[in-house]
């Protein structure tokens, strides 16, 4: 009985040593969770079908906040909320921001035709209220223009960070270093192979001109060579006007555009009404950070990539 009350002991001490990782979003949760793997699971602050650009927090996740080891989030141009919250971590705890990490591939959103409100632009301040004017946050939501935050759509940054993540995780708990390294060897190999499903998805229609319905999938065009006739909206909590919509429609029938993606948070109506009269295809929601599932683990990235083109695959192939 002694012996199995001091295993019971011994194995409650190894696990308070794995360390407490709060995440933001369910792309940095599943690329941790598959570094973590076997040791431990990581939490995530953002709920299923919740937006990342406009979010409070429970009690229970400042709690987990204010007990976290460390804390990975991709940084404040996508989850503001997050900035002010993060000084109710404990002190001397760890942060590793994932735009700034060396080695990630950051790009500016294309170039606007308008970010001019007077052109068009209406904004809705109940879906995006400012939450405390927290830096680098635009009260209607994340800004479009400068940085674009969308970096875990290009997969070369989520093999970077996996490697960041089981680095840091090192650090701060060296007695599973090896477990660490070696799971972000796996993560690696999972996300070359959703990226090369993704590229054999999406190769027949790289050449398709296609419209969504906001500026977040340029990482992912990019990567994957695709051809983007534009977005409805401006902003993630823009109503575009009239002007903006004529403008779009003139365009579509220029480019030939083939598709145009509704996305999950948003109202399909705009897509639809856009749609309307110009024979363009109307395709299933997008879901760029991969939150309308709730899905959450080392397979939800790699999987999210795949969605994603496979998604955009079916409509624009026809």
């Amino acid at each position: 009985m002694r012996y199995i009350i001091a295993l019971l002991l011994t194995s409650t001490a190894a696990m308070a040593e794995v360390p407490t990782v709060v995440t933001d979003i369910p792309p940095v949760q599943s690329i941790t969770a598959a570094v973590m793997e076997g040791v431990g699971t990581p939490q995530m602050l953002l709920g299923k079908g919740a937006s990342p650009h406009s979010y409070e927090l429970k009690p229970s996740q400042a709690a987990a906040l204010s007990d976290a080891d460390l804390v990975i989030w991709i940084g404040p141009q996508l989850t503001p909320w997050l900035d002010k919250a993060l000084e109710i971590r404990p002190e001397g705890a760890a942060l590793l921001t994932l735009l700034t990490t060396e080695g990630t591939h950051r790009q500016d959103f294309a170039p606007a035709e308008d970010h001019d409100h007077a052109e068009g632009e209406d904004h809705d301040h109940a879906e995006a209220a400012d939450h405390d004017g927290e830096a680098g946050h635009d009260e209607h939501g994340h800004s479009h223009t400068g940085l674009d935050p969308h970096a875990w759509l290009e997969p070369a940054n989520g093999k970077l960070w996996a490697r960041a993540i089981a680095a840091e995780l090192a650090r701060i708990d060296p007695d599973n270093a090896a477990a660490y390294a070696a799971n972000a060897d796996k993560a690696v190999a999972a996300i070359d192979a959703a990226d090369a499903e993704a590229a054999a998805l999406l190769a027949p229609v790289k050449d398709k001109p296609f419209v969504a319905f906001h500026e977040a999938y340029g990482y992912f065009v990019g990567h994957y060579g695709l051809t983007s006739a534009g977005t409805v909206a401006l902003g993630d909590a823009a109503t575009p006007g009239a002007k903006r919509l004529a403008a779009l429609r003139e365009k579509i029938e220029h480019d030939g555009a083939v598709c145009i993606f509704p996305e999950v948070q948003h109202d399909p109506a705009l897509v639809a009404q856009m749609a309307d009269g110009t024979g363009i295809r109307v395709g299933a929601a997008l879901d760029p950070e991969g939150s309308a599932s709730g899905e959450t683990g080392p397979a939800a990235y790699p999987a999210l990539l795949t969605t994603l083109a496979r998604t955009l695959a079916d409509c624009l192939q026809g």
